[in-house]
């Protein structure tokens, strides 16, 4: 019976097992105890790796048993025949600790394959045992954690044929082991150097790939630091398919004309200095089906043979040069999946040929000048995810119907000039997380949105849109950005339906000026509500600038940094790029309640806000010392309010405050001294004040070292010139103006005192002496050349930026500078004391902008340095003692627009031509001896005066006491009295009473045609 037989033949097989199996040699004993000597060397981490490469990583050596078959453990490979382990891949085993040079991973030296790709050896040095493996064809020594330099013992594996020493970023090549590697490893197919440093690398050994290495399938050295001029002939190598060059910033080249024998299928070299035009002999690669040349320096247009790359999948072509017309032949890549070809310079319409590119899924055309309409067949796509055409020229309409765009994720079409209604489809697709439709031209009413939207992030800003915001809006379930901010919004808005959205972190509804907030209570613009606290459970983010908000801030003010609130934006839009903010902050950090018309006292910010401003509202009251309860304060905003009081000493116990601005207000008191000790303050503006006392505290301790704004303007300060400030090394902006200050002011105990600084302003003071010659040597700011660039001073940090601001005169204007360009350069001494001459070095300050000297006692003659002023725009040295002519040198002055050198006592002919010839008689009246244009006194038969006997004679006079204090005597007093006491000063020698007595006059004289000159000056008394 055939069962019967089976039956018995079955049992014979399971009780007397083959001859065959029995003779399988098992595991060596001597490499078993290698591999558990490996196991032994490191422990098992807590945490295993997961990355893309090790989606489920688990221990290995786990299974690793001593007295068991290591040819049947977890990772471990052994040849059939022999037994010997051939193949070891402990990859993603969350492996750690130091890898020892006497690791007994050395003695497997049968290993065909090694991986021990993805573990952490603790940054201990590569052995070089690796180099003594030679049976190795497979090595994978990716993100192991490495250290150090790649041994030279590497390129003695020379039957290798596939290496990966990717992702050892604390490594590095040196470049004769790459060449002897690439000698001997003549079969190596798989060359991957991702990540590792190859910076000491020079591109010609590189070259040597192209006559060793013919076998090279895939070569990766993307991000590796290569540098230099790399021949294109590498690009060629004859049976490469797969490279990647791509970030390496440093390393140029150009793209070679490829043959029809090259089988290149993915071409990377992304985010490199490659330039010159994409070669016609690119669309030879017809397996080419990734394509990445993005971020490089490409110039010329787009082949239209491009379109012959049948397979293309992928073509990245965005931060380019490249222009001209998107060609045509794109359109005919049927198995386009990605295309992007933003940041260049495409001027022409978009082709409406999408209805080819059924497969397409991203599509990028942001940032160049496309003209003309929106494409139609566009919006037919049904696999397209992601859609960004913004920052373009496209005008017109949305088409209001589609046929497609059902997986559509991200829309972009923001700065553009389309018009009309947003279509419907736009509130409706179920699939859509982003919309952003700012900065164009859009009108009509918001639509309904779905019910069952996924939007996240909706950007309606910078339109037209009109009527109130619909219902639909709070349902929006997945909502956590809403920006409608500079539109024609109207309606009765209840704040508090906001509440509603749960996620909702960033809001929007600025510069609506006809759109009215209800908090709840019915009362329109108001803020003094209980109840406006529930929708800010998770806002982080809140501006309802510009809408004349109004009342006192509420008491839970204080409360709201106990909830997840992050930031609370009221202001005029000083924080407008947030795209992603955090849904879970436990503490507020930034609140901005500027530009409305707030009330009352001003609240103490919570304890964790880092940025609290207040500025330009309707406050009163003092500052209070509970402010200093927020530690963390790194902006203090409270100006342009009626605050009054003091300030409080303890702001200069803050930490970390970088920017304190009071400044227009009301307040009293002297400025405290610990101020000085904020070391991380950049930014003090008190200008606007009555705060008074003296500054020149001796020995005053100053830590306050990286301040470079400093505005005590407008103030009743009095005192002598600072000494401390000769210690601030950043200081780039200095102003007294307005003050009572009075002394001299010099650098001489300080060399390096104000080498940064760009606007020194201590106009209309009481300041004397001589004019401060020697803190000007020290300008090194002014005596550089101007920039070509526009930068402004600012102060960032983390959570915001604050933007400078000053007040100054500017050509003979007060002007409130809203931001302070680094190339705005002025020095204004004017209104003062000063006597002495004019000195020369001024002229070395080749940036200046402006020079007011005006209203002192300035004598002397006018250098001729100042000619070498090239970007001066105004100069204005009027109501002083100034003698002699107008030098020549001052038409140089290409800029000069305001020109005064009035009330003076020059001689001769005004010069003529250029920026001279604009200039009005206001600009010389009072000098009795000047003549010429534009003045209507001719100069008859004058003989110029060669300037170094003028020098000599003024020199002389000096000397013999008949200079011009005898002159300005006879200016200053006149007639018969003014001759008596010249006469005086001259035969009597200038004893002390007579010089005492003549200065007294002079100076009140002065001091009574200052004032009527400018009655709105403050009054003061000069010591002497």
């Amino acid at each position: 019976m055939w069962w019967f037989a089976y039956l018995v033949l079955s049992w014979l097989l399971c009780h007397f097992p083959s001859r065959t199996s029995s003779l399988e040699p098992l595991c060596n004993h001597d490499e078993a105890s290698a591999l558990l000597g490996i196991k032994s060397s490191l422990v098992v981490g807590s945490i295993p790796y997961r990355t893309s490469s090790c989606e489920f990583p688990y221990p290995k050596t786990e299974s690793w048993k001593n007295g068991t078959d290591c040819c049947l453990w977890d990772g471990v490979s052994c040849d059939t025949n022999s037994g010997r382990v051939i193949g070891l891949d402990l990859s993603c085993s969350s492996l750690q600790g130091p890898f020892h040079p006497n690791n007994t991973l050395f003695e497997l030296t049968h290993l065909q394959k090694l991986n021990l790709a993805f573990n952490d050896f603790s940054f201990s040095p590569m052995p070089s045992g690796f180099g003594h493996l030679v049976a190795l064809t497979h090595l994978n020594l990716s993100f192991v954690g490495f250290s150090g330099v790649i041994p030279s013992e590497i390129s003695h594996l020379s039957k290798l044929v596939s290496l990966d020493l990717s992702l050892l970023q604390d490594m590095r090549m040196e470049p004769v082991t790459l060449e002897k590697l690439i000698i001997n490893a003549t079969d190596l197919r798989v060359l991957t150097l991702y990540r590792l440093g190859m910076f000491l690398i020079k591109p010609s050994s590189l070259s040597l790939l192209f006559n060793f290495s013919s076998s090279l399938v895939s070569l990766e050295l993307q991000g590796s630091g290569l540098q230099g001029k790399l021949e294109n002939k590498i690009l060629c190598l004859p049976n490469l398919q797969h490279l990647d060059l791509s970030d390496n910033p440093d390393l140029e080249g150009e793209l070679p004309e490829f043959n029809w024998s090259t089988p290149l299928r993915y071409l990377a070299i992304r985010h490199t200095k490659f330039s010159g035009e994409i070669p016609l002999s690119l669309s030879n690669l017809h397996h080419l089906i990734y394509i990445d040349l993005s971020s490089n320096d490409f110039t010329g247009s787009i082949p239209q043979c491009i379109g012959n790359i049948s397979q293309l999948n992928y073509l990245k072509l965005h931060s380019n040069n490249l222009g001209d017309a998107i060609p045509s032949s794109l359109f005919n890549l049927q198995h386009l999946i990605h295309l992007d070809l933003s940041y260049n310079n495409f001027d022409t319409e978009i082709p409406n040929l999408f209805h080819k590119l059924s497969k397409l899924e991203h599509l990028d055309f942001a940032r160049n000048n496309l003209e003309g309409q929106l494409p139609s067949s566009l919006f037919g796509l049904t696999q397209i995810i992601y859609l960004r055409l913004s920052d373009n020229k496209l005008a017109g309409e949305i088409p209001d119907q589609t046929g497609g765009l059902s997986n559509l994720d991200f829309l972009d079409l923001s700065n553009n000039s389309l018009n009309g209604i947003i279509p419907h489809w736009c509130f409706s697709l179920s699939s859509l997380v982003s919309l952003r439709l700012s900065d164009n031209q859009l009108t009509g009413p918001i639509g309904e949105f779905s019910a069952c939207s996924s939007l996240r992030f909706c950007d309606l800003s910078y339109n037209k849109l009109q009527g109130d915001i619909p219902e639909s809006m709070f349902l929006l379930q997945n909502i956590y950005d809403l920006r409608l901010s500079s539109n024609n919004l109207t309606g009765l808005l209840d704040f508090d339906k906001f509440s509603n959205l749960q996620l909702l972190t960033s809001i929007d509804l600025s510069h609506n000026n006809f759109l009215s907030l209800s908090f709840n209570d019915g009362d329109e613009s108001t803020f003094s509500i209980q109840t406006f606290q529930s929708p800010l459970k998770s806002i982080d983010y809140l501006d309802l600038s510009w809408n004349q908000i109004s009342g006192r801030i509420p008491k839970w003010f204080n409360e709201i940094g106990k909830k997840s609130l992050d930031q609370l934006d009221l202001s005029h839009n000083l924080f407008t790029s947030v795209d992603y903010l955090s849904l879970s902050q436990g503490n507020i950090s930034y609140i901005d309640l500027s530009f409305n018309m707030l009330e009352g006292d001003i609240p103490a910010p919570p304890q964790g806000v880092e940025f609290f401003s207040v500025s330009n509202n309707k406050l009163t009251g003092g500052i209070s010392s509970d402010i200093c309860n927020a530690t963390s304060l790194q902006l203090l905003n409270l100006s342009h309010n009626n605050l009054t009081g003091k300030l409080p000493q303890c702001l200069g116990t803050l930490p970390y405050l970088s920017v304190l601005d009071v400044r227009m207000n009301n307040l009293c008191g002297t400025i405290p001294r610990t101020y000085l000790l904020i070391e991380s303050l950049q930014t003090m503006n008190l200008n606007g004040n009555n705060l008074e006392g003296p500054l020149d505290w001796p020995g005053a301790k100053v830590m306050c070292k990286g301040l470079a704004v400093l505005d005590l303007g407008q103030n009743n300060i009095n005192g002598g010139f600072p000494s401390w400030l000769h210690y601030l090394p950043e200081l780039e902006v200095l102003v007294l103006r307005a003050n009572k200050f009075n002394g001299d002011i010099n650098c001489l105990k300080a060399k390096d005192a104000f080498i940064k600084l760009k606007i020194f302003d201590v106009s209309n003071n009481n300041f004397g002496g001589a004019l401060p010659t020697t803190c000007i040597k020290n300008f090194k700011a002014m005596k550089e050349s101007e920039n070509d660039y526009l930068e402004y001073l600012e102060v960032y940090r983390n959570s915001f930026t604050y933007k400078d601001s000053v007040v100054v005169t500017v050509k003979n204007n007060v002007m409130h500078m809203e931001r302070i360009l680094t190339t705005f350069t002025t020095i204004d001494l004017s209104n003062n004391g000063f006597e002495g001459v004019i000195p020369s070095i001024i002229g070395e300050l080749k940036s200046l902008k402006g020079l007011n000297l005006s209203h002192n006692i300035i004598t002397g003659f006018i250098p001729q340095t100042l000619g070498g002023l090239e970007y001066l725009e105004w100069l204005d040295l009027s109501s002083n003692m100034l003698m002699g002519e107008i030098p020549d040198a001052l038409t140089n002055l290409h800029f000069l627009s305001v020109f005064n050198l009035s009330q003076n006592l020059l001689v001769g002919m005004i010069p003529t031509g250029k920026q001279f010839n604009t200039f009005q008689n206001d600009s010389y009246q009072g000098n009795q001896g000047l003549c010429g244009l534009p003045l209507s006194k001719p100069c008859r038969k004058y003989k110029k005066q060669p300037r170094e006997l003028a020098t000599f004679q003024y020199q002389q006079e000096e000397q013999f006491g008949f200079g011009w204090k005898s002159v300005a005597i006879g200016y200053g007093c006149g007639g018969v009295f003014g001759m008596v006491l010249g006469y005086l000063a001259f035969f009597i020698r200038r004893p002390e009473w007579s010089i005492r007595l003549i200065e007294c006059i002079l100076n009140q004289r002065l001091r009574n045609k200052s004032y009527k000159s400018n009655p709105n000056r403050k009054s003061r008394s000069k010591v002497r």
